[in-house]
């Protein structure tokens, strides 16, 4: 019976993954958003407007680069689960295997 614990851990990992993919949604289109703000900026500025010295465009390049590292480090913790869920899966699979073998062995 301990496949079935190590399935509910699973799907627990499998909860946290879908709440991580939810958060990357988020993060992407707030980068999105932010991208197109810069834009914007950037065309109000004009061709005479120093971008690299106004305010409100370093503030949106800060924002920018830190939603960037944000969806970094979601990728990464999203691949450490999909290998976590994997290997749960194996194992889960490997003892149903024992047991049923073990069930016929003891039959």
């Amino acid at each position: 019976m301990t496949f079935l614990a190590i399935d509910a851990q699973k799907n627990l990992f499998t909860l946290q993954k879908s709440q991580l993919q939810f958060e990357q949604t988020l993060v992407m289109s707030r980068a999105n958003y932010i991208t197109k703000q810069m834009g914007i900026r950037a065309e109000q500025l004009g061709d005479n407007g120093d971008i690299d010295n106004d305010s409100t465009y370093i503030q949106l390049q800060q924002e920018e680069s830190y939603l960037e590292t944000r969806q970094d480090s979601l990728d990464s913790q999203i691949t450490l689960i999909e290998n976590e869920i994997s290997s749960l899966k194996n194992l889960v699979n490997n003892n149903i295997k024992t047991s049923c073998s073990l069930n016929l062995i003891g039959g």
